[in-house]
């Protein structure tokens, strides 16, 4: 008999596991002129998406552009500052229907 695979650790790797209090914070430097550190949030949400779109074969945010989508996961980092970027992205994404 075979031995029954143990469910993998997941590891996650980049901004999305980053507090949601250094997302605002890097946005707070981006409305003071600095936007270097908000434009790597960006760059992680965007490949995050069209990861998730491509693997489940439709667009998980619904036709909504990236600044709409960079909104949505502000409010749910300030309703939850202690969760981290990436499950404020999943907060995000699951309010648009795409997910359970």
């Amino acid at each position: 008999m075979l031995p029954t695979p143990q469910a993998a650790e997941q590891t996650l790797w980049g901004y999305g596991v980053r507090p949601c209090e250094a997302y605002l914070a890097a946005l707070g430097a981006a409305q003071s002129g600095d936007a270097g550190e908000l434009t790597r949030y960006e760059d992680w949400l965007a490949g995050f998406v069209s990861a998730l779109s491509l693997a489940l074969g439709g667009d998980v945010l619904r036709d909504a552009e990236l600044t709409a989508a960079m909104r949505g996961v502000r409010g749910a980092c300030e309703d939850d500052r202690d969760q981290d970027f990436f499950n404020a992205t999943m907060d995000l994404i699951r309010r648009t229907g795409r997910l359970p």
